[in-house]
């Protein structure tokens, strides 16, 4: 078994510590970070996806595949194993953060902190495990050069796009190396401070969009999330059927299991309760479970089990929705050392709270029996609270250069929170190397993807895999 990763700063003297970030650049030079080539025994990409789905909702599959069939870009959001296997045969500089694992900039966006300021940050940490941190960069990296293939950006609009965000990244790096450990940590994203950069821009049409979505996001909380997922019935507060996206329970099983199920829910949520800070547990203990449904979420995620949690509070008007996702093993688990949490939803909740500046207050996990017979993991944390991200459909040029360096900026500070932010400084350096490596990866990457989505096109066609179209 390979050892477990271990984060953290040596206790060195900052020149040693940027001695070690030179030196990490004899391992993998930064203009070797631009080169892609497939391995000769690069494992079949629809096999990556058919093995994922061996522990999936048989039935919900097929969405998965439907949704990464839509274009490259949605094919690329659910290829975060491939992508991992692919990350996992180039040379790295031996430098370890918390890694996301999933990077791509539609996982990131706006929520609202304990202290109720909206701001922005990665919000998807699923794959989150310690790894090199050169992994988030190109995931993110290749994800703008995908998405500016799919909005038909020239190749000099996309070069100058990923470039921005790689040197972003460097910059940002380089500014938390000469700040102080708190400062680092207490580093965010604050939207009431002006909104995040991508809408700092002289286009009056894009700062307008922008304002307009910052507002959305402030009523987009369990208030909002109850109002439009369910109604009364009889007299009861029942989440709405839209299947196959959100079945209440009771479609799904018979009464008789339907009230097993209910029971076990609740068993769940007190399992989940002991992850909980007390005063958490106490504000937990003011509401009580009404209603559950089976929800379908993401791209990559569709497929694993996830469970919406009607709660009601004081009355019928003092919701929390909650939301309980299955957690599997990481995709870079394979080619990385083993999570030191055996249990893959403290995995995921401890990993997002070294990454993120703040994190939901009802964020949680449990590991549970099954009414299938087999243990599942999951996190637990609030379906939406003050929720809001940005379509990269509806981006132009500019407006996706100032998203990816707002995404670049907090990855770095996520990464700088648990890596040896003086060492990666000094590995990035001064110059643009990095960044034109980077933007060479990108496009690289680029093609790779529409190859792998015509590949599971393909397959569709040809009845390996079946896909349902239009969710």
């Amino acid at each position: 078994m390979r050892p477990r990763a271990t984060l953290g700063i040596v206790d060195s003297p900052l020149s040693a510590r940027s001695a070690v970030g030179k030196a990490a650049r004899r391992r993998a030079p930064r203009s070797a970070l631009g080169a892609w080539r497939p391995a000769a025994d690069r494992p079949d990409p629809v096999g990556v996806l058919q093995a994922q789905a061996t522990t999936r909702v048989p039935e919900l599959v097929p969405i998965r595949y439907g949704r990464m069939l839509a274009n490259p870009f949605a094919f690329f959001r659910g290829a975060a194993a491939i992508m991992a296997a692919d990350l996992a045969t180039l040379p790295t500089s031996g430098l370890l953060v918390q890694a996301c694992g999933d990077a791509h900039l539609a996982n990131f966006g706006l929520f609202g902190s304990p202290e109720r300021t909206l701001v922005f940050d990665i919000n998807d940490f699923d794959e989150t495990l310690p790894g090199p941190w050169e992994w988030d960069v190109a995931r993110l990296a290749a994800s703008l050069a995908v998405a500016g293939r799919h909005n038909r950006f020239s190749p000099a609009e996309r070069r100058v796009v990923v470039t921005a965000a790689a040197a972003e990244y460097r910059h940002a790096m380089a500014e938390f190396a000469a700040q102080r450990n708190l400062d680092v940590w207490y580093a965010n994203a604050r939207v009431e401070e002006g909104l995040p950069r991508v809408a700092a821009l002289h286009d009056d049409a894009a700062l307008k969009k922008a304002r307009k979505l910052v507002a959305k996001a402030r009523t987009k909380d369990s208030a909002q999330a109850a109002s439009r997922l369910s109604h009364v019935v009889d007299g009861k507060v029942r989440l709405l059927a839209d299947p196959p996206l959100l079945v209440p329970i009771e479609d799904l099983l018979t009464p008789e299991l339907a009230a097993s199920f209910t029971d076990w829910i609740r068993e769940v949520l007190a399992a989940y309760r002991s992850t909980l800070p007390p005063d958490r547990r106490l504000l937990l203990d003011q509401f009580r479970l009404v209603h559950v449904a089976r929800k379908v979420v993401g791209v990559g995620s569709v497929g694993t089990r996830v469970w919406v949690l009607l709660m009601e509070g004081r009355d019928t008007d003092d919701p929390l929705v909650l939301q309980a996702k299955e957690a599997e093993a990481s995709v870079l688990e394979p080619h990385l050392a083993p999570s030191r949490f055996g249990q893959h939803g403290r995995r995921v909740v401890e990993g997002q709270r070294l990454m993120q500046a703040t994190s939901d207050i009802f964020l949680g996990w449990t590991r549970t029996d099954g009414l299938d017979g087999r243990t599942h993991d999951y996190y637990i944390r609030q379906l939406r609270d003050w929720k809001g991200s940005w379509d990269p459909e509806e981006m132009g040029p500019t407006t996706m250069a100032a998203f990816g360096t707002s995404c670049a900026w907090t990855l770095a500070r996520a990464h700088a929170r648990s890596g040896d932010r003086v060492a990666i400084a000094s590995y990035l350096g001064r110059s643009d190397t990095f960044d034109r490596a980077v933007a060479d990866f990108a496009e690289l990457y680029a093609d790779q993807n529409e190859h792998d989505h015509t590949a599971l096109t393909r397959a569709v066609d040809d009845g390996r895999c079946t896909a349902q179209t239009g969710l």
